[in-house]
């Protein structure tokens, strides 16, 4: 059939193309590549990746390019689920016989609730979901395909044996030749990475076990499934050849970092091939292997720190120590590693004295920028049971995690701290972070550097200070 990948359309700025541990409107306008449609359409023969949010098209330049095709296969959210529903309707009021299926990790933890919540998705997809998409388009007879639930001709919703996990990384196509394809490249930034930029994986799952995060726990899983040093080494080669332009790659495995061995082999590849690059880490990468890494064309690690607290790290599962990510980071400032340092409000454990040590920590440790976060109990994920279990979501069918325009909300409150409470927290958090003399000189130094710099980070603090004011009212 022919194919859609789609990214509907949403509010300006959604994020959600990204594996992240949340989706919402960002402080600084960002767009991380949808990795997770394009990944299936590198499988799919003549089929398209369309991001509309990305591409600023409208419902209605949306609906027109979506009625080209037989077969629609939209990435949702939890946030983002009443909209995209809303849009799968419009495109069926206007074409009946088009078929529409959802994937993403909301409806692979409420497969039979997402097909009642609307008449016009076909199937949900269920687990990973690339070969099942493969298998739709190819047109097998939905009960012949594994990992789907589905809507029968007699209405009855029908749910499919699992999809097995998939085992042999490398037996999956290259997604950068996607992009080129059907992305235009200079519509994705983010704050932190050279632009433009392009984000792979290298590996799927992550065995950390943090409680808070949304895809280990309900799409990839716990087991790190790689590709070989030599595939990923293919691919940059391939990017580096074919889109010259790109100016850093981000790898956006979960931990990248989790096999020490691994990363050393592909970092020496990377720097044999002269790229400059990233990823995300955990705060323990040793001093030897951060060198490595380093030396080979490493720029910034993306670490996620979470908390201060040693207290709420191990309530969180994190398997950190606040005293190892300072040695960490220390070591990444020998070596000249900038670091991009996430951080959540609202855990299990806080209260205001730990907001206010979080805080601290942060400007201990200096990041060189920061996000910060507020908890997202999404439904599927271990923090989720706990906020049900001990009331601390406040009864209700819809979890309002992100407002109308897109902002993050703070959806848990605790008896000892409200959710008012937590959510001003982030903005006092960004105002002592970043208004101190030393930061405003650091910024200010790379805005120094180039003309290119001085334009975009003086676009992005516009951005910040309207996202500072809309976040206060």
């Amino acid at each position: 059939m022919k194919t859609l990948f789609l990214q509907a359309p949403s509010f300006d700025g959604f994020d959600g193309g990204a594996g992240s541990r949340y989706q919402a409107k960002r402080e600084i306008k960002s767009f991380w590549y949808p990795t997770w449609l394009a990944q299936p359409a590198a499988l799919v023969p003549d089929s398209r990746v369309l991001d509309a949010p990305a591409d600023g098209l409208s419902v209605d330049e949306t609906l027109r390019i979506a009625l080209e095709f037989e077969l629609i296969i939209i990435h949702t959210s939890t946030p983002s689920f009443p909209t995209d529903a809303r849009f799968a309707q419009l495109v069926k009021a206007e074409k009946p016989g088009v078929l529409i299926g959802m994937v993403g990790a909301k409806v692979a933890v409420d497969p039979r609730g997402s097909l009642e919540a609307s008449k016009a998705i076909d199937f949900v997809a269920r687990e990973e979901f690339d070969y099942t998409c493969q298998d739709v388009a190819a047109g097998l007879p939905f009960d012949q395909i594994d990992g789907i639930t589905y809507r029968a001709a007699d209405g009855s919703i029908q749910h499919n044996a699992d999809r097995a996990m998939i085992e042999d990384m490398d037996g999956l196509p290259f997604v950068a030749p996607v992009y080129q394809r059907d992305l235009k490249i200079e519509n994705y930034f983010i704050g932190y990475l050279k632009h433009p930029y392009v984000s792979i994986y290298t590996g799927r799952g992550c065995r950390s076990r943090c409680t808070f995060c949304l895809w280990p726990q309900t799409v990839g899983g716990h087991r790190y499934r790689v590709r070989s040093p030599a595939s990923v080494i293919e691919e940059v080669k391939w990017i580096k050849e074919n889109m010259p332009e790109v100016k850093e790659i981000m790898f956006d495995d979960d931990t990248f970092t989790d096999f020490r061995p691994r990363v050393e082999e592909i970092a020496r590849g990377l720097g044999q091939l002269g790229v400059t690059w990233s990823c995300n880490a955990k705060a323990n990468v040793p001093y030897s292997t951060l060198k490595i890494m380093k030396d080979n064309g490493l720029r910034l690690l993306l670490v996620g720190y979470e908390s201060g607290d040693d207290q709420i790290l191990l309530n969180i599962k994190k398997g950190l120590r606040t005293d190892i990510a300072r040695r960490f980071s220390e070591d990444c400032r020998k070596l000249g590693i900038t670091i991009h340092g996430t951080f959540i409000l609202g855990l299990p454990g806080e209260t205001q004295e730990t907001i206010e040590k979080t805080i601290r920590f942060a400007k201990e440790i200096n990041p060189h920028t920061i996000q910060v976060s507020l908890a997202a109990p999404y439904p599927g994920t271990t923090l989720y049971k706990q906020a049900v279990e001990n009331g601390w979501l406040e009864p209700s069918r819809t979890i309002n995690l992100v407002n109308e325009k897109g902002v993050q909300l703070a959806a848990i409150s605790y008896p000892h701290l409200s959710k008012e409470e937590i959510y001003h927290g982030v903005e006092v958090f960004y105002k002592r972070f970043y208004f101190r003399p030393g930061k405003i000189w650091e910024i200010v130094r790379e805005m120094l550097g180039s003309r290119e710099m001085m334009v975009r980070r003086l676009r992005e603090g516009v951005e910040f200070f309207h996202f500072l004011r809309a976040h206060e009212a």
